[in-house]
């Protein structure tokens, strides 16, 4: 997974799984590009993700996860429920405002 932490008035968390950088997805009138310039971060292992979103969740950062292991890992750490989970082309995606 890749994990990519924008820095502003309040941080945004990009975690993708690795798989889908570069891709633009659609599906009817939505689309999501999964930019390299947004999600291309570094290469973390899966607790170090973990450890990222319960840390992150606690400064009341902003998240933008996509992928299915991504997806699933948040589930995971308690950040979203899985009713809050949408897809667009079959890939599952979440946006998280704290």
């Amino acid at each position: 997974m890749l994990v990519k932490i924008h820095n502003s008035y309040r941080d945004v968390v990009a975690v993708c799984d690795s798989n889908l950088i570069g891709k633009r997805l659609e599906e009817g009138k939505f689309q999501l590009n999964i930019k390299e310039d947004f999600y291309k971060g570094d290469e973390k292992t899966i607790d170090e993700v973990k450890d990222i979103i319960i840390n992150f969740q606690e400064k009341d950062a902003t998240f933008n996860i996509v992928g299915k292991n991504s997806v699933a890992l948040a589930i995971e750490a308690g950040l979203i429920s899985k009713e809050s989970v949408k897809e667009i082309g079959g890939v599952p995606f979440v946006i998280v405002l704290l």
